[in-house]
């Protein structure tokens, strides 16, 4: 599970007045062994696992249910992944980043059809660690801290063929449950591996054009297994710390095509 759930524990347990700080670490490596095989054994072991699909095919499933119901075009995945390599070009922490255009994209050969290398995430090795703190607390350590107002995370289906992949209703239930909608957000940190989950994100939490959308470059330019998603919550928050924005939300994803997802907003004051 990405440490973004160890977040929730712990923002739980401060909620309860259990502690009033805690430090959340996860790591993940995706260079040792055969990823594909090891994410299989996550399947439905009955159906899916014993067919040893991998990630990128079924993310590919997914596309391509989106393109027949006409809700993306491969050049709209190919825009996502030019917006968020080239905003990871002033990202340190990025693996991939660069300055190409959708078109450029287009010329690239399939990886599974329909999608290119571009609307894939790097394998990347990497970890994560955040310090939350309650109340009066986190003003001794953080000028300007970044409060976490609304969170909550949901699941669906086990098995894919029960799910419609091109929405994500869980995504859109803890984005109510955390009240994206309340007063809007400046920033969103989106988890979406494969470039076309951030469109399904996109509609699932109700983000509109004036949001920014991933500007460390998102998982498209660093996705370490089990902390890509924490990242994303310390990525809003580091806008909120800079001043940047006021009110930001991450979103973190884990299991297959968008199967369990969690909503963090967050408000600097």
């Amino acid at each position: 599970m990405d440490g973004a759930w160890a977040l929730y524990e712990a923002w739980v347990l401060l909620q309860e007045g259990e502690i009033d700080a805690a430090l959340v670490y996860s790591f993940g490596r995706s260079s040792p062994g055969n990823l594909s095989e090891i994410l299989a054994l996550q399947l439905d072991p009955y159906y899916m696992a014993p067919l040893w699909p991998d990630p990128t095919s079924l993310a590919a499933l997914q596309a391509q249910a989106m393109i027949d119901a006409g809700l993306a075009t491969e050049a709209d995945f190919a825009a996502v992944a030019a917006r968020a390599r080239r905003s990871a070009l002033g990202n340190p922490k990025a693996q991939v980043a660069y300055d190409r255009s959708p078109e450029d994209l287009l010329t690239e050969e399939y990886e599974v059809a329909p999608l290119r290398r571009h609307a894939l995430p790097p394998l990347t090795d990497g970890c994560a660690a955040i310090v939350l703190a309650a109340g009066d607390r986190a003003y001794e350590w953080c000028e300007r801290p970044a409060f976490i107002t609304g969170i909550d995370h949901r699941t669906e289906a086990h098995a894919i063929g029960a799910r419609d992949l091109t929405h994500s209703p869980s995504t859109k239930l803890a984005g109510e449950k955390a009240g994206v909608a309340r007063s809007g957000v400046d920033v969103a940190e989106l988890h979406a591996p494969f470039a076309h989950q951030e469109l399904i994100l996109v509609d699932a939490l109700g983000l509109g054009p004036d949001v920014d959308l991933s500007p460390s470059g998102g998982a498209l330019a660093a996705n370490p297994m089990m902390s890509a998603g924490l990242i994303r919550i310390g990525e809003a928050a580091r806008v909120i710390w800079s001043g940047r924005a006021d009110r930001t939300v991450a979103h973190a994803t884990s299991g297959p095509c968008l199967q369990q997802n969690l909503v963090c907003v967050l408000e600097g004051v």
